[in-house]
């Protein structure tokens, strides 16, 4: 059936595993990668959404900001809002260009 959906030959015949060993070690392979897919794969998803929380945590703490430089545009208008921009760099925190 698998063949026929993959167009492979169906005339090729598929050889039983020979003893019970065989057979228990392929299950036994198979539930080990099942257990490694399904680990790495939890472990990506909580990397994913510890990163997206990170983000928006970041986004809120912009949203923040652009708050208060609109509120200060409210308040003081935009020239004021540059004048704040100077003042605070006469009290000090002047940076000195590169």
């Amino acid at each position: 059936m698998q063949r026929s959906i993959y167009s492979h030959a169906t005339e090729v015949e598929i050889r039983p595993l020979d003893d019970e060993e065989k057979a228990v070690q392929a299950a036994v392979d198979l539930i080990g990668e099942l257990f490694v897919f399904t680990h790495n794969s939890l472990l990506l998803f909580q990397a994913m959404k510890q990163r997206n929380e990170d983000l928006a945590t970041e986004v809120e703490l912009l949203r923040h900001k652009l708050e208060e430089l609109e509120q200060l545009a409210k308040q003081q208008g935009l020239s004021g809002l540059f004048k704040f921009k100077h003042a605070n760099m006469k009290g000090g925190n002047l940076a000195k260009p590169a």
